[in-house]
């Protein structure tokens, strides 16, 4: 079943509209038909199942047959991670998006190559919020990650922002395995963490004095295996680690 995305605000009766680019894609890529069975996303938990009822060149009428609602998941997982080159940021999006974080906050840390003024920030951030819209169609998520402006480290530890399990990839030494610190947290409070923060650095990682700032705020660095990875794998494997801690056992989800 085909999938389109509308903000909460669009969803509000028994009726529902495409347009702009969702209609064009319903019209002219997927080609639905009156009476065809779509899915609509909202974002927020919602799915509502519905059918095709009159469309013109740039609009499609959609009656509501079912709306679903889906708790959010059980932890809130945000995905700090420094912006890589060209538009490999864009698949990290994506890929967080499929693997349920619930934010993503690109980071301008010391050694990203790219560098944006305020409105330039503000641009990519919609560009990659769109990204996360159309990872959600493709996943089937009812659940859209927040895509915010990138900002630096510094930046972001200033909000004081408190997380219950916050993890920072590392090359050091004393890195440990995310699950002994999964371990650990269950064994003292009998219950998995209900927000998780994941920093992940640039290629040739954070620097000595941002690392040390993000572990001073409470960040425990974990290893990545024997093997420095890119940035871009080190984010898809840090957040299916932390999916596989969080719900392989508790929910089955």
């Amino acid at each position: 079943m085909h999938r389109f995305f509308l903000p909460p605000n669009q969803c509000q009766g028994p009726t529902l509209f495409l347009t702009g680019g969702e209609a064009h894609h319903a019209l002219h890529v997927l080609r639905v038909s009156r009476g065809q069975r779509v899915t609509v996303l909202d974002g927020t938990g919602h799915e509502f199942l519905c059918e095709v009822q009159e469309y013109n060149r740039d609009k499609v009428s959609l009656s509501v047959a079912k709306k679903n609602s889906l708790p959010p998941w059980s932890c809130r997982l945000t995905l700090l991670q420094a912006i890589p080159k060209g538009k490999v940021m864009e698949t990290i999006v994506q890929k967080a998006t499929e693997l349920g974080a619930s934010r993503v906050v690109p980071l301008l840390s010391e050694r990203v190559v790219a560098q944006f003024d305020q409105k330039e920030a503000v641009r990519k951030a919609r560009k990659w919020q769109q990204v996360a819209i159309e990872a959600l169609k493709q996943c089937g998520s009812v659940w859209l990650p927040q895509i915010e402006a990138p900002l630096t480290p510094a930046q972001f530890l200033a909000r004081n922002e408190l997380f219950e399990l916050p993890l920072v990839a590392s090359l050091q030494s004393d890195s440990r395995s995310a699950r002994e610190y999964f371990r650990a947290f269950q064994a003292e409070r009998d219950r998995l963490p209900d927000s998780v923060c994941v920093w992940i650095g640039p290629e040739g990682d954070f620097t000595a004095a941002e690392l040390a700032a993000i572990q001073s705020h409470g960040a425990r660095p974990i290893t990545l295996g024997r093997l420095v990875l890119r940035t871009d794998t080190a984010a898809v494997f840090c957040l299916s680690v932390v999916n596989h801690e969080l719900y392989s056992v508790s929910d089955g989800r």
